[in-house]
């Protein structure tokens, strides 16, 4: 553990472990915001995105359900209902094979290719916004950074290794 450190209110820090997790938790926060209004415009969660953009480079391929929540960037505890929403609003279908009708395959639609298509120019003018005051340097040593934090917790079979 590190040498705690005063806050900018002035009250310390009880390590830089602390200080570092607190700093990207309120960055998260910040970043995080821009893009639930975005989303907002469309009627999308964050997850719902991701769902939808992981389906987008799996097709013309469908994913069982269980692969598709592995690989989301945050967990989704309620996968389903989720996947309920996406498939009322026609974004995705659903099917079961005949020769194991436990297993549920996910693709998506027409329709949700095209709201991805739609969503393309507004999202990249979004993580400008968030991310574009950085140079491409900073940029790079900000991946490796969370890259770093981040490994020791993932699954060893995370996509994110």
């Amino acid at each position: 553990m590190t040498k705690p450190r005063q806050s900018r209110t002035g009250r310390p820090f009880d390590s830089l472990e602390q200080e570092a997790f607190l700093s990207l938790w309120r960055t998260y926060d910040r970043l995080r915001a821009l893009e639930e209004e975005l989303f907002g415009r469309f009627d999308l969660t964050p997850q719902q995105y991701n769902a939808l953009r992981l389906l987008c480079g799996e097709h013309p391929k469908k994913l069982r359900t269980l692969d598709l929540a592995s690989r989301l960037v945050s967990r989704a505890p309620d996968i389903t209902r989720l996947l309920d929403k996406l498939e009322q609003r026609r974004l995705i279908d659903r099917d079961r094979p005949a020769n194991n009708r436990r297993i549920v395959r996910i693709g998506i639609t027409t329709a949700g290719l095209a709201l991805l298509r739609e969503l393309r120019d507004p999202l990249r003018e979004c993580h400008v916004q968030q991310l574009g005051h950085l140079s491409q340097k900073e940029l790079k040593e900000l991946i490796a950074l969370l890259g770093a934090a981040r490994l020791p917790h993932e699954e060893p079979d995370s996509t994110w290794r």
